[in-house]
């Protein structure tokens, strides 16, 4: 088996060959980042054998063309997180940071980690998370033009205080243009200028949320029909887990999405601490869930009070909750994905 690292950038990739001891064979560096270029890299390939895995670094902003030329031609690909580079770099004989060094590391880092996640061709979840991605960009564009806003309101009259949250709807947008109508000055133009801006930073979000409600309606069904989670909760955890089935258990989705306790053995070996890797993303979504489910959900009320009978504080039963949560959320996507009849709501979580 040959493993081929790659170092990708944005004007060109280095691959490294090695063999199934770590053995370098050959290094190839491309000249471009087109279709072509990728092609060429399969020809080059294949005086190492068909009997090949190409090894990337999860750089998916770098490699996203990469990995679907690649694909397409019928190529087997793993993704290597960057963290796993340093350590194999670190126990080369070779100084210093180079292309084929980085290249290298990621084809050693590949054999020393046979469970790395496999790469595949992007689906409707792609199209999710940039759609959901532009509407928070839109959303806190808009959240810096309100405050702008709030200061130019102040200046023009102390006492004119909108309440918080209020700018983002359209009654309270009319409002203040009705009522910078009447006045004069830089300043008053500069507020009408950003109120102008937050209405249609708001139309816009608006419109956006309506589409991904429309998408993961139709993508996560399953998922929506859990306790405490919305349309924009859903379609992060859909664009963000981009496919339950490539993960081959809940507790490595779990470990995936940061929700997986860590033992604090130093203190006491039937305690846990909070863990910190994790897609964040992720982590943060089914934080919100945990949240309702805590306000709302009588189920998950019951739990956290078994919990903390049982001697847990408050900020682990939260923790055991989301935990319990990702579990549910895994069993969910994966009904989805199979399209199968969903569990009830109701023993969900």
């Amino acid at each position: 088996m040959v493993v081929l690292g790659i170092d990708a950038h944005k004007r060109t990739h280095t691959v490294v060959a090695v063999d199934e001891v770590g053995r370098q064979l050959g290094v190839r560096v491309t000249q471009a980042t087109s279709t072509a270029a990728h092609l060429e890299l399969v020809a080059w390939a294949d005086r190492f054998g068909s009997e090949r895995v190409w090894a990337v670094e999860d750089c998916r902003h770098l490699s996203r063309r990469l990995e679907r030329d690649l694909l397409g031609a019928g190529e087997r690909i793993v993704r290597v997180p960057p963290k796993l580079m340093a350590h194999a770099r670190d126990a080369a004989r070779t100084y210093g940071k180079s292309d084929p060094i980085d290249a290298l590391a990621v084809a050693r880092a590949a054999l020393r980690e046979p469970g790395l996640p496999t790469a595949r061709l992007e689906g409707p979840e792609r199209e999710l998370r940039l759609l959901a991605d532009h509407r928070e960009d839109l959303v806190a564009e808009r959240t810096r033009a309100t405050g702008r806003l709030r200061w130019h309101l102040h200046e023009l009259d102390p006492s004119w205080d909108p309440k918080p949250r209020s700018l983002s709807r359209r009654t309270h947008i009319t409002a203040v243009e009705a009522r910078l109508a009447g006045l004069e000055g830089m300043v008053a133009r500069l507020a009408a200028d950003l109120t102008a801006r937050i209405a249609a930073l708001t139309q816009d979000a608006n419109a956006l949320e309506r589409e991904i409600t429309i998408r993961v309606r139709a993508l996560a069904p399953a998922l929506l029909a859990l306790p405490g989670v919305a349309a924009l909760t859903a379609a992060k955890i859909a664009a963000e887990t981009a496919g339950a089935d490539r993960f081959k258990s809940k507790d490595a989705y779990a470990r995936h999405n940061g929700t997986a306790p860590l033992p604090a053995w130093s203190a006491n070996p039937n305690r846990h601490r909070l863990s910190r890797t994790g897609n964040r993303q992720l982590n943060c979504a089914i934080h919100r869930i945990a949240v309702t489910q805590k306000r709302r959900h009588p189920d998950a009320q019951a739990y956290l009070k078994n919990r903390l009978s049982a001697g847990d504080t408050g900020t682990e039963a939260l923790r055991a909750l989301k935990r319990r949560i990702s579990d549910a959320v895994y069993r969910m996507l994966l009904a989805d994905a199979k399209g199968s009849e969903t569990t009830p709501a109701s023993q969900a979580a």
